[in-house]
């Protein structure tokens, strides 16, 4: 192949090359990414080669340093580089031929017939103008004169594929990318953004969300928010799904109901497309826990750490970057990582007195914690009685400890966007009580004199609070529904059998997820399940193969009698769904 021809057949030579429109894990601005293949994927020179393709082409192409960044993970080797956000298409194709310029040097492609020259200047020019060609193609210069018009008036911009969005909520505008407006016919006056909080972490962000929500509508706002669970305008359900995402922030974003957004803001979305959204007011995070390791290069909780802090990129200008102080490992990677060092902090913890907090008010920071089981909010060196923890329902007496910390997080971050005080007491008061406050997170139900506990608890650490809130209420006897999707490793499948079996349950009726086997075989996770349980003690007398997800659960409820507790991690929404109205219908 020569020098002049820009277009490879991808072979075996990389993978999932990806545009990253938004802050991500490598830079603070747009950037694409592929996965390397091929045995040159692990070698540092070939890394070398390829980045010096990259900066070679750049260069043609006028663009910035790119700062490409070979990063090294478990499973291979990610290839990231900084690029214009209106070029990103242009921009996967150059670092994808880089990729494969760089790794024809090897023995594994040198039989296709590729040249194994060095870049050149003269290479990169004829290179590069093929890639300009395409790049001038790709730039919108309507789309470009909307968005520097929309940043000299300080509004932000949302676009997708098909949609360009100026302004946020009810302060917004939509057009078709097709068919975009001269700047001078768009309605700049009636323009804003809204207040906005972005929650990520590994357990705890649909709760947190949820609250927030609910406070901002205490405070009479008009609150829209996106989880895992779909879109929320004004209470109402408008969007179902898992919108945890890019996608779920602009479709908040974009209604013109809303006047206060709260967007759940998951590890899929932010290593997969970037941050959703340049600037928030408040972003929190909840908490680290080992869960989807070894996917997109996370190998570790300090990697899921750097990757949740991403967040930080968001309140660059003036936000708040709230952290909960009892996670060692959030703390540490905070500690080290310049965009969240750069950013003013605020802390929740479970006491009060923890030392990051006492020091941050030392400071004049904001924290919040719990004192002598009141839950107490520091801010401007006023601190303020939120109530009675263990009142609080969603704590269940206080034995949902776990809760806490989304009730201090939630509380915090509504006072540092400046919802009333009294609006956060009125919803730690009454939130939870009712299972349709918070569907699918610790919903509480009565069945045949049971208690039957249904959650999201989806990996070890969220699994273990569910079942410490369990073991709480005294059961007579513990049922335990237990399954997990097939992307997990087979170590994180033991693992969860292995939290589930410290519990102590009574028995354990095993799922299948037909719909989550994600390249696993049918039965194989129940299996893998099924022998982690007797390992760790339980007896197979204890153990029931239940079927698929709706089966098992029906087969645990049938075995309740009074006095026991029935916990049901339910992965599946329409079966939660179904679930929950069985129940509230044996219940009247």
């Amino acid at each position: 192949m020569t020098a002049a021809a820009p277009s490879v057949e991808p072979r075996f030579l990389f993978d999932d090359s990806r545009r990253l429109p938004g802050p991500n894990r490598y830079f603070d601005r747009a950037a694409v990414v592929l996965a390397a293949l091929g045995a040159a994927a692990g070698d540092a020179a070939a890394h070398r080669h390829w980045a010096d393709h990259v900066r070679a082409l750049c260069a043609v192409l006028g663009w910035a340093d790119p700062q490409p960044r070979a990063h090294r993970h478990a499973l291979g080797t990610l290839l990231a580089f900084a690029a214009p956000e209106a070029m990103l298409l242009t921009a996967t194709e150059v670092n994808e031929w880089a990729w494969e310029r760089a790794a024809s040097s090897f023995e594994d492609v040198r039989a296709a017939g590729f040249d194994l020259a060095q870049p050149d200047g003269a290479a990169a020019a004829v290179v590069g103008a093929a890639f300009a060609a395409r790049a001038d193609r790709e730039r919108s210069r309507p789309l470009a004169r909307l968005m520097a018009a929309a940043a000299e008036r300080g509004l932000p911009c949302f676009e997708d594929d098909d949609t360009l969005s100026i302004g946020a909520g009810s302060g917004s505008v939509s057009y078709p990318r097709a068919a975009l407006p001269l700047p001078m016919d768009v309605p700049w006056p009636r323009l804003h953004d809204v207040p906005s909080i972005l929650v990520t972490g590994s357990n705890g962000k649909t709760t947190t969300t949820r609250l927030l929500a609910a406070m901002a509508a205490a405070a009479g706002r008009r609150a829209g928010y996106c989880c895992t669970e779909g879109v929320v305008v004004g209470g109402v359900p408008v969007a179902p799904g898992d919108y945890a995402g890019p996608a779920g922030a602009r479709d908040v974003l974009r209604r013109a109901e809303v006047d206060f957004a709260v967007l759940e803001t998951a590890r899929g979305g932010l290593l997969r497309r970037g941050l959703a959204v340049r600037r928030a007011d408040v972003a929190v995070v909840t908490n680290i826990s080992a869960d989807h390791l070894g996917e997109y290069g996370s190998d570790s909780v300090d990697d899921l750490a750097e990757i949740k802090l991403v967040v930080a990129h968001a309140v660059a200008r003036g936000g708040t970057l709230v952290l909960n102080a009892d996670d060692e490992v959030l703390m540490r990677a905070a500690a080290r990582t310049p965009h969240a060092i750069a950013v003013r902090q605020a802390a929740f913890a479970q006491d009060h007195d923890h030392p990051s907090l006492a020091a941050l008010r030392a400071s004049g920071g904001s924290t919040c914690g719990v004192r002598a089981g009141r839950l107490c909010l520091a801010a401007a060196g006023a601190e303020h009685d939120l109530g009675g923890v263990a009142a609080m329902p969603l704590t269940v007496d206080g034995a949902a400890r776990y809760n806490i910390d989304n009730i201090a997080a939630a509380a915090l971050a509504a006072h540092l966007v400046g919802l009333p005080l009294p609006a956060v007491r009125e919803v730690l008061a009454t939130f939870g009580a009712r299972a349709q406050d918070n569907p699918g997170r610790l919903e509480r139900w009565a069945h045949r004199g049971a208690t039957v506990l249904i959650d999201y608890a989806h990996n070890p650490a969220g699994l273990w609070q569910l079942l410490q809130v369990a073991r709480s209420l005294t059961p007579r006897r513990l049922g335990l529904l237990l399954g997990q999707a097939g992307n997990r490793d087979d170590n994180a499948i033991a693992e969860l059998a292995r939290t589930a079996a410290r519990a102590k349950p009574d028995v354990v009726v095993v799922k299948e997820l037909p719909l989550m086997l994600r390249g696993r075989a049918p039965g194989e996770v129940p299996q893998l399940i099924e022998r982690a349980l007797q390992a760790a003690g339980l007896a197979r007398d204890q153990l029931v193969q239940g079927g698929d997800e709706e089966a098992a659960a029906l087969h645990l409820l049938q075995w309740l009698v009074p006095g026991d507790v029935a916990v049901l991690p339910v992965h599946t929404h329409a079966v939660r769904l179904r679930l929950a109205a069985m129940l509230a219908a044996a219940d009247r």
